[in-house]
Order: structure tokens, then sequence, then C-alpha cells
């Protein structure tokens, strides 16, 4: 069965470039980006593991994990590893979970037959530290992830847990945000808005990023 945003993620133990992971134990009380690959020596994902073995400050520094998956073995993806590393010309700094046996693949629905019936499909999944599922991508194997767009993906889900608020199109980190449709009172607003806000309609009211 497919995976919905809310669910709790399956749990799994499974070989890795960083040897054998519980999910849980290894997510720990950390946000998971989970990525999926169709293979070992496929060109598109060197490309995205070398962006990601890049910017994983980035990641840190929000208390995210990255943790790459590919149904080929750990052998293959030590293979794999060297040229990724001679290619994109930084070191791999995050595991790649082998799944041969499609355990984790069948376990997240991340083979779709009509577009292969062997190969993963090009999957990201965001994961809250309760385990729940908090967004999905899906590519295809042509188009290489934009992995800005999951970096604001992952300070908007931050931002709005801590905030009454939502992010509106295009929004970036320090942009203007919209306060949550269900807050009327005015006492409320005041106390969890000291800055103001703009009320362009009493469902779209603009007000600074709160924690700025």
């Amino acid at each position: 069965m497919a995976l919905r945003l809310g669910d709790t993620v399956p749990n799994f133990t499974q070989a890795s470039t960083a040897g054998e992971i519980n999910f849980y134990d290894w997510a720990g009380d950390s946000w998971v980006v989970l990525f999926s690959h169709p293979a070992d020596f496929t060109p598109v994902c060197t490309t995205e593991l070398g962006e990601v073995a890049r910017i994983k400050p980035e990641f840190d520094k929000r208390n995210v994990k990255v943790l790459a998956l590919s149904v080929d073995d750990v052998n293959s993806h030590k293979g794999w590893v060297g040229d990724i590393e001679e290619t994109q010309h930084v070191g791999l700094n995050y595991p790649i979970l082998a799944d041969p046996n499609r355990k984790v693949s069948d376990l997240y629905d991340m083979i779709h037959p009509n577009a292969n019936n062997t190969l993963t499909v090009r999957s990201v999944f965001i994961i809250d530290p309760k385990k729940k599922l908090r967004l999905t991508f899906t590519y295809p194997a042509s188009t290489g992830r934009n992995f800005d767009e999951i970096l604001r993906v992952i300070d908007s889900l931050q931002l709005t847990d801590n905030y009454s608020v939502a992010t509106p199109a295009n929004w970036t980190e320090g942009g203007d945000c919209v306060i949550v449709p269900s807050i009327k009172d005015p006492e409320e607003l005041k106390q969890k808005f000291p800055k103001g806000y703009t009320e362009l309609k009493p469902y779209l009211r603009v007000t600074p990023q709160p924690d700025k």
C-alpha cells in the first residue's frame, strides 16, 4: 500500500555502505531525507549523490540526516562511490542502502511497474522525528532532483510546525508568511504576531516570518 502524508513510515534493517542500519535507531530524533535511485552507475544519480554530499552541512544544520537507496548490493555501491568521488570531486559522507531483495523498495512503494517493474523510481521522502511522512516527490529518470527545493520544503515544514503560519508560493527562508485561517481572535493574533500583519482578505493575512 502506498504511503500517504501523515503515515508513520515503516522501520527496516538493511545493509548499507556504512554497515547495517536499523532505520528507526539510525534516524533517532532527526529529520530524514530518504531518496532512491534506479540502479548504481547511473549518470543523473551520480550527480545527485555528489550534490547531496556537497551540501550535507545544510542538512546538518537543520537536524536532517540523508540516506540514499539503490537496488544493488553493497559491493556494487562501493564501486559506485569511487566513481562519484572521482567525477563529482567530493567525498561521500552519508550511507547508501543496499536493497537487492527489494525489501525497502516494496515497503516504501518505490517500484512502479508502468515505469519499470524491476527498478525503483526516483523518490524522495521527508520524514520527521516522530517518523511521520511529511512530503514525497517522485521524479522521472531523465530529470535530476532540485535539492534547493528539498531544503526549502524542510525550512517550511520546520517553521510551520512551530508557528501558526503557512508559507506562500515561492517562499524562501526569511520571506513573508501567511497566518493560518483558524486564528481569528484579535488578542491571539496580537500575541502570536507582534510584528503585525496585512489583511488582504479575511482569509489572506500576510506577516513577516515569525522567527526572524
